[in-house]
């Protein structure tokens, strides 16, 4: 079982899976249980969430906007999705922390790497909001590169489909799933789990990514507590 982990979840996690938008409290409760079960059992776990249950929503009107003004809205979204988790995690009694990339000092603390790490000692979960604070940058490098900050052991990826396959399950049924993959198979054949920079970020120090399905009941728990779900990318 990994000491400390990195769960990446991403914005369409929240919402309710017929309109994919906002957020849904039964769905966001259900998470917000599941992440506060592991931490009791001594799992330190940060969180890297996307936004894209309400930025996905606004993309049409974002169209001809400059990238970095459209990504600093996604941003904003990975902030909405980040308090309304810790709001979840609070109720039960998990001592929660956002800290965000972007200084907005009312809402989260701002990102500081040892305090960060100094919380998951503590028992805390550090919830990590607006990716990297930088534009043209997607949550799932942000989720790469604060894993290697605070020394991870593992990065979680939360999706839809049960792991890692050939190509897309949606379209095409006979594809296969994989058990286990490395990251140089993942680029090579543009499987597209991961945006580039995040898979070649989690290579070059060693981090393994699990990928599965977060939507199945309890399975976010499960590969939290050391479950073998899903594939491995190492």
């Amino acid at each position: 079982m990994s000491k400390r982990v990195l769960l990446k979840l991403s914005g369409e996690s929240f919402a309710d899976s017929e309109t994919n938008f906002g957020i849904s409290p039964n769905i966001l409760t259900n998470i917000a249980n599941q992440i506060s079960k592991a931490n009791e059992e001594g799992i330190q776990i940060a969180v890297v969430v996307g936004g894209g249950n309400f930025f996905r929503g606004v993309q049409e009107s974002a169209k001809g906007m400059a990238q970095a003004n459209a990504d600093y809205m996604g941003m904003l979204a990975t902030v909405i999705n980040a308090v309304a988790l810790k709001d979840a995690l609070d109720k039960n009694g998990t001592q929660t922390r956002v800290q965000s990339a972007i200084t907005m000092t009312a809402v989260a603390e701002p990102y500081i790497r040892l305090k960060a790490i100094r919380h998951l000692e503590k028992g805390r979960i550090v919830i990590f909001a607006a990716g990297t604070g930088n534009p043209y940058f997607t949550t799932d490098t942000a989720a790469s590169l604060r894993a290697a900050e605070i020394d991870a052991d593992i990065v979680l990826k939360s999706t839809r489909v049960e792991g890692v396959y050939s190509s897309d399950p949606e379209i095409n049924e006979n594809a296969e799933l994989y058990s286990q993959i490395s990251y140089k198979d993942v680029i090579s054949k543009k499987l597209g789990v991961m945006d580039l920079t995040a898979i070649t970020l989690c290579e070059e120090n060693k981090m393994p990514i699990r990928v599965f399905d977060g939507t199945q009941n309890n399975n976010i728990y499960n590969v939290l507590t050391g479950n073998e779900l899903g594939t491995l990318i190492n």
